[in-house]
């Protein structure tokens, strides 16, 4: 009896566990295959050509600066959104009229396809007939139109602005997981010790949403990192390749340039990266946990 109690769990999980395994590894099996072959644009293996795939993407001109933009687009928008989400996610948690409804319209842009709301915000950032400068016009904020998404140094700001609110409402949903999960008593205790609102939330309430922080900055990191549609949707990359982060790199290396080896190695190298950073963070905060 006791053997099977062992082993049970671990028979029970197996078929999960190879289907998972399948659809990780297999195109993962694949993808490094295409990797170190030489390849044409239909596809077709030319033959083994070991690392220069990877020479050839990180000798791309355009490579280092993908990666600075991709850094900055993920930092900002994970930082941004847990720092808008948080304040957001103690509103609801309170107790007041018409929250059910709050709610519901705090989770309405999440039902939203996110290529539909960057395209509606490539309509609203029009530099010429767009809803943001008519409307700045009207409050008497700008004399003449701003062109949002024609120059580097207001477009890629707007799309991680774009970003952050889009995140919002799934790290509002986190959040509120968390703070619905500490008991009450703990916050009115601490307010009859004569505690502020700020002392509780620093003392008490933020401790115990650190898992919660963690989820999401992983999740979201996870996310950010390989988000496509905003930035494909509102500019493709552009101006100049200014506003390019590593996925739209990818998808213009593979698919407009037609060099498909180069791609596969991209993708391994941010796979890799992306995997190397979640493991680093993940492991930082099981140690923080645990002291």
């Amino acid at each position: 009896m006791k053997r099977s109690a062992l082993t049970n769990p671990y028979i029970l999980i197996l078929p999960g566990v190879l289907l998972a395994g399948f659809i990780v590894i297999w195109p993962l099996v694949q993808i490094t295959e295409i990797a170190v072959s030489e390849v044409n644009r239909f596809g077709q293996l030319r033959g083994f050509a070991g690392l220069e795939n990877f020479v050839a993407v990180v000798t791309d001109p355009a490579f280092l600066g993908a990666c600075w933009r991709t850094f900055i687009w993920t930092v900002a928008i994970v930082v941004g959104s847990i720092a808008v989400s948080m304040p957001v996610a103690l509103i609801l948690n309170e107790d007041f009229h018409g929250r059910g409804i709050a709610r519901i319209i705090m989770m309405l842009p999440w039902a939203v396809s996110l290529t539909m709301t960057a395209i509606i915000w490539r309509w609203a950032l029009n530099g010429e007939s767009g809803m943001l400068n008519s409307a700045l016009k009207a409050l008497g904020v700008i004399d003449t139109n701003i062109q949002w998404l024609a120059q580097s140094s207001t477009a890629f700001p707007m799309q991680i602005m774009i970003g952050i609110l889009v995140t919002m409402p799934f790290t509002t949903t986190i959040f509120l997981g968390g703070l619905s999960s500490i008991p009450d008593d703990l916050n009115e205790a601490a307010q009859l010790e004569g505690a502020s609102p700020w002392q509780v939330f620093r003392e008490i309430t933020l401790p115990l949403m650190r898992p919660f922080l963690n989820i999401a900055v992983v999740m979201n990191t996870i996310y950010v990192f390989n988000s496509f549609p905003i930035i494909w949707a509102t500019t493709q990359g552009g101006p100049a390749n200014s506003t390019d982060i590593l996925v739209t790199h990818l998808y213009k290396v593979g698919f407009r340039f037609g060099k498909l080896g180069d791609a596969a190695a991209l993708s391994l190298m941010m796979f890799a990266a992306l995997l190397v950073l979640t493991l680093i963070y993940v492991r930082l905060a099981m140690r923080e946990d645990k002291s």
